[in-house]
């Protein structure tokens, strides 16, 4: 019989994902412990089947979330959607009172899966659910010189170029108080790109819930004293994820983000990592405002994954003013 109920081991959870290859930390214990800290409800569901293979066959955190713009059920880069799981969410949004659910599924972008959220009545979201929909990943298994000979020529010669420069020096740190340092960073480049960035209280909370058990860490480069780029790296399941990242807009002709790019890869990789994910992927010949991190992250070796876009189940008519809502916010974006 195949039943769906909630999972409170955290050992259970996580050996779920030692067999699992398509995954991101969004989906890890303390990704549920970091959104707990930040006021959000969560669920831990699992899907059991006692008859045909015992034991967990699908896990999804469900966060509820509670926006101006109405309250819903996320879940962000599930591995399996099945009419089971679908069933238990209805029943925990029409208790919370949610309006829809929302899915940012980690499934191939295929007819098929595409098909399959039709068919279970869902449609494509109006925006992305602050999860990326496709991304550029790299097998770091190879050696380091392997690694190296596989990046764009231009690259590897930015990296070599950044480590002959005696003016640039990059450091690692595991202290939460560091976590300022790279927020007044990013404050500055948001404030000279025009977009709202994390919150110092979303970025610490996230540190805090991966730091203490060794599955995060700080990144900074400096030029001349000067902390000019910043990264804030999760280490997870055999994943690196460069999930925060910084760089001062006055300083794009140093190549100090390359450098520091590579000490992250190198870093994971002697973590025992066998993948680095760039988090995060779009056409690089887009007008997308990410199409030129995109063209950055595709130098240092690796390929595009891409998956079916985010999903919405409307649960009642207030689902239609978030869609009209965070559709024209898309457009003012130019998203």
């Amino acid at each position: 019989m195949t039943n769906c109920q909630e999972i409170t081991n955290r050992e259970e959870w996580e050996r779920f994902f030692d067999k699992v290859q398509e995954k991101t930390f969004l989906q890890s214990w303390n990704w549920g412990e970091f959104q707990k800290m930040m006021g959000n409800k969560i669920w831990r569901l699992g899907i059991y089947d006692d008859v045909h293979a015992p034991g967990v066959h699908n896990v999804a955190l469900v966060v509820r979330i509670t926006a101006k713009r109405g309250r819903f059920l996320l879940i962000q880069h599930a591995v399996e959607v099945s009419e089971i799981l679908v069933q238990k969410l209805k029943e925990i949004a029409q208790k919370e009172n949610c309006s829809f659910i929302r899915i940012a599924p980690l499934l191939p972008r295929t007819p098929e899966n595409e098909k399959l959220f039709k068919d279970l009545g869902f449609r494509e979201s109006p925006i992305h659910a602050s999860a990326y929909e496709a991304t550029w990943r790299l097998d770091i298994t190879p050696r380091e010189d392997e690694l190296l000979m596989n990046m764009r020529k231009t690259t590897r010669y930015l990296i070599r170029q950044a480590q002959k420069n005696s003016d640039i020096k990059i450091s690692k740190s595991e202290r939460l108080d560091d976590v300022v340092i790279y927020d007044k960073l990013k404050q500055k480049v948001a404030a000279h790109q025009k977009f709202t960035p994390f919150s110092l209280e979303f970025i610490e909370n996230e540190f805090k819930s991966f730091s203490k058990d060794n599955q995060a860490l700080l990144f900074f480069g400096k030029y001349k004293g000067e902390i000019i780029a910043a990264a804030l790296v999760i280490f997870w399941s055999g994943i690196g994820f460069y999930h925060q990242a910084a760089l001062s807009p006055r300083h794009h002709k140093i190549p100090i983000a390359y450098l520091l790019q590579w000490e992250a890869i190198k870093e994971a990789k002697r973590r025992g990592c066998h993948l680095y994910d760039f988090w995060g992927y779009v056409d690089p010949k887009s007008k997308h405002p990410w199409a030129g991190p995109t063209f950055f992250k595709m130098g240092f070796g690796g390929k595009a994954f891409e998956y079916v876009k985010t999903q919405d189940l409307p649960l009642s008519k207030k689902y239609w003013l978030t869609y009209l809502f965070e559709k024209a916010r898309k457009t003012k974006r130019g998203l």
